[in-house]
């Protein structure tokens, strides 16, 4: 499941996972859907953009954490600050890449190792 609130990004990262061999199974735009969306869809895997908005994406991540089964969630921004991989673990995430290297990195180190 992709989470941004840039449809453009959406787009991009739709066609890099499904050229990866990912099902993307659904796309929220703000935390109260992309929430929802992962009750109803229970995906495997969540690309979770950091900046939603008035949203958390580090909120959101805490959040699918506490869920039954909980997603492998990978946060994701354009801007780096420095501290992204503690903030993500720190949230139940599994990883922070900037939004410019989805295309050239190995998702198997985040994500389930079978694509879905």
């Amino acid at each position: 499941m992709i989470v941004d609130a840039q449809p453009v990004f959406r787009r991009v990262a739709r066609e890099v996972l499904d050229a990866r061999g990912y099902t993307v199974v659904g796309e929220a735009t703000c935390a109260a859907s992309a929430l929802e969306a992962a009750e109803r869809l229970g995906p495997d895997a969540v690309l979770l953009d950091v900046r939603l908005g008035d949203d958390s994406g580090y909120a959101v991540a805490r959040t699918l954490a506490e869920l039954a089964h909980p997603p492998a969630v990978l946060l994701v921004s354009v801007l780096r600050d420095g501290d992204e991989d503690e903030l993500a673990c720190a949230c139940g995430a599994c990883g922070f890449l900037s939004k410019s290297r989805l295309a050239t990195t190995d998702l198997g180190r985040f994500w389930p190792d079978t694509p879905r």
